[in-house]
């Protein structure tokens, strides 16, 4: 049995807060983000988001979405990299965020993956099975929403929380007959492993995810010019990938800048970045994004995360926790 969020993540929040010292110091931003083999790692290594702002920033890497929220909740982390299922818990618990940019829609990049032998070939086979998937992410997510297309109750499975790490170790001491798990991880355990279905798959089920950019609202409220030249930074480098996709290859300079950052192999990088959607900001600032369905996708994942007993209640509105007025200024 898998424990609701509501309060395990605000403790959490407050044992973070502890374990980390003292709040960031005022002359230091500190970011979170989970090292996706993404085009903003090439700006980011190139020290492009400092020079643009200013901010003597402090990349951090998290493995899971319920590790960003505690260090948001604590004031650790100012600006972070959230996935839209986490995003819907943090909401729901009424953490002081917002929601400001996509950093991209997830297709493929995260999975359902089975193990070659299990003889697992739809998602109705997987009844008795263990499934790996970090708890509270967007893969998690998009798990229960297959499950629920398929008409599988969690009982009939065992859901097993895991990080990334775990996953690949757990996948070659062969403890586990699937995973739900994102890149790079998902490229190791396919190795030995099929792909069944992935996030675009689920998303045409009824349950779409997403990766996005919050941050702290007390400073976006303080740093609105600052966060502004910030996503029109992320922006330009989903553009450079937008603008030639086919000149990424395994031997391009940008393609070996994000594998040395990320830790994914040079020639797994090129395939992806295909299985994200990068979504230049222009067309973020429309009503089918952060211009009006964004809140309604949040709230709907928060009502199916409640329905399948993940958190105790549904905020009565998800709109405050997303900032158009940030992205609508970078567009200009």
């Amino acid at each position: 049995m898998i424990k609701k969020f509501t309060r395990g993540v605000l403790a959490a929040a407050a044992m973070y807060g502890m374990l980390s010292g003292s709040a960031m110091a005022e002359d230091k931003v500190v970011i979170g983000y989970f090292g996706n083999p993404t085009p903003m790692q090439v700006a980011a290594a190139e020290g492009k988001f400092k020079t643009a702002t200013g901010w003597n920033i402090e990349w951090r890497k998290f493995s899971s979405g319920t590790d960003v929220i505690a260090a948001m909740a604590s004031g650790d982390v100012s600006v972070a990299e959230l996935g839209s299922s986490p995003l819907a818990i943090a909401a729901s618990q009424g953490v002081e965020l917002q929601l400001f940019m996509i950093a991209q829609v997830i297709g493929e990049a995260e999975s359902l993956i089975v193990r070659n032998g299990s003889g697992i070939e739809k998602v109705s086979q997987l009844k008795g099975k263990r499934i790996a998937v970090p708890i509270g992410s967007t893969a998690h997510f998009s798990l229960m929403g297959a499950l629920n297309y398929a008409g599988i109750d969690e009982k009939d499975v065992t859901i097993m929380n895991m990080s990334p790490d775990q996953i690949a170790a757990a996948w070659q001491q062969k403890a586990i007959d699937a995973a739900f798990i994102w890149q790079p991880v998902q490229s190791q355990i396919l190795k030995d492993g099929s792909l069944l279905v992935g996030a675009d798959k689920t998303a045409e089920w009824g349950y779409p995810t997403f990766d996005g950019w919050v941050v702290n609202t007390k400073f976006a409220q303080k740093n609105p010019k600052s966060m502004v030249t910030f996503i029109r930074e992320m922006d330009e480098a989903n553009q450079a990938f937008l603008k030639n996709p086919s000149a990424w290859t395994a031997t391009s300079a940008p393609v070996k800048t994000i594998a040395a950052r990320t830790g994914a192999e040079a020639g797994q990088v090129p395939g992806i970045l295909n299985g994200f959607t990068f979504l230049p900001i222009s067309e973020q600032v429309k009503p089918n994004w952060l211009g009006g369905s964004i809140a309604k996708a949040i709230e709907s994942t928060a009502k199916f995360l409640k329905s399948a007993g993940r958190i105790e209640s549904v905020a009565s509105d998800y709109g405050r926790f997303v900032n158009i007025d940030l992205a609508k200024a970078a567009a200009q």
